[in-house]
C-alpha cells in the first residue's frame, strides 16, 4: 500500500513537559509521571482530563505543522484515535461514584475522538482502536488505507494514555507494565505520499509488555508516536521501522520507498 506523509507531529510526555513532576502511588507500586491538569477553558469546563490533553496534542501538532485549524477542518479529514488506558478512569469513577458523567461505561473511549472532533469541526471518517502499541501501528495502517483510496485528504492519528488515576490498580499487577508509567498525549498529521506501507501482525507470544526503550518508561499507545520523534530528530530519513508488543502480538510497521516529510519540525 502506499505510504503517507509526515506531515506534523505534536506530542507532549511527563518525560519533558513534566519534568522531576512524578509521584509514586504506593510504597509497592509503580511509579507513575503525570501529565497534571492540563489547562481549560469555561467552554471545557466539563471535559475530562483526557480529552484535555488529547485537545492540547492537536494543538501542539497544528503549531508543528504551522498551520491554523481550518487546515483540518471538515469532512476530508479523517481521525483514528487510539489508546489502552485513558478510558480508565471514566470507567473507575462509574463504578466507584455515583457522581460520574458517564452513563454507559463501554462509550468512555469514544469521548476522547468526539471532543477533538467537535472542537476543531472534524467530519470525515473516524476509527477507534483499543490496546497498546500495536493498536497504534494497526491505527496508522487504517490512515493510510484510507489516504491510498482516497476517502479523505489527511488523517490525525491521536493517542493517549494517562495513569495517575488507577495507580494503585497498576500496582496489583507490576509484571505486566514496564517502569516508570509515563502519561502521554500525542496526534500525528498525515497526508497522501509516494512510500510504501508494510504492517504486519503476529499473536501467541506471551502477555509480558516489554517495551523497546525502557529508558522512556512505559507509555502503551503512545509509543509509536515517540518512536516517530525520536526518527524525526534523529535524520528523517527511510525506512522507518516501528515495532510494538502487547498483551501476545507483536506488531510491526514499516515505511519504505521515498518516504517524506512534509515539515520535520520539532515535537513538544
Amino acid at each position: 500500500m502506499r505510504a503517507p506523509t509526515l506531515r506534523a507531529l505534536g506530542l507532549l510526555s511527563a518525560k519533558w513537559v513534566g519534568g522531576d513532576a512524578s509521584t509514586v502511588a504506593e510504597a509497592t507500586g509503580p511509579v507513575v509521571r503525570s501529565l497534571g491538569q492540563p489547562r481549560s477553558s469555561e467552554a471545557h469546563r466539563r471535559a475530562t482530563r483526557e480529552c484535555l490533553l488529547a485537545l492540547a496534542a492537536v494543538e501542539a501538532m497544528l503549531e508543528d505543522g504551522n498551520a491554523g485549524r481550518g487546515a483540518v477542518r471538515g469532512d476530508r479529514t479523517g481521525l483514528v484515535y487510539t489508546t489502552a488506558a485513558a478510558y480508565g478512569p471514566s470507567n473507575r469513577d462509574f463504578i466507584e461514584s455515583s457522581s460520574s458523567g458517564i452513563h454507559f461505561a463501554y462509550t468512555a473511549p469514544a469521548g476522547v475522538s468526539a471532543e477533538v472532533a467537535i472542537e476543531f469541526g472534524i467530519t470525515g471518517p473516524y476509527a477507534i482502536f483499543l490496546g497498546g502499541p500495536p493498536a497504534t501501528l494497526r491505527g496508522i495502517w487504517q490512515a493510510g488505507l484510507w489516504l491510498d483510496s482516497e476517502e479523505c485528504d489527511r488523517v490525525l492519528v491521536l493517542a493517549v494514555e494517562i495513569f495517575d488515576e488507577c495507580a494503585d490498580l497498576y500496582a496489583r499487577a507490576p509484571r505486566l507494565t514496564g517502569r516508570p508509567l509515563v502519561e502521554a498525549a500525542g496526534c500525528l498529521w498525515l497526508e497522501p505520499g509516494r512510500g510504501t506501507l508494510v504492517f504486519e501482525s503476529r499473536r501467541g507470544l506471551g502477555r509480558r509488555v516489554r517495551p523497546p526503550h525502557r529508558e522512556e518508561g512505559e507509555m502503551f499507545g503512545c509509543a509509536p508516536l515517540a518512536a516517530i520523534d525520536r526518527w524525526r530528530r534523529a535524520s528523517a530519513r527511510a525506512p522507518l521501522e516501528l515495532e510494538g508488543v502487547w498483551r501476545g502480538e507483536r506488531a510491526r510497521l514499516v515505511w519504505t520507498e521515498g518516504l517524506t516529510v512534509a515539515r520535520a519540525g520539532v515535537a513538544r
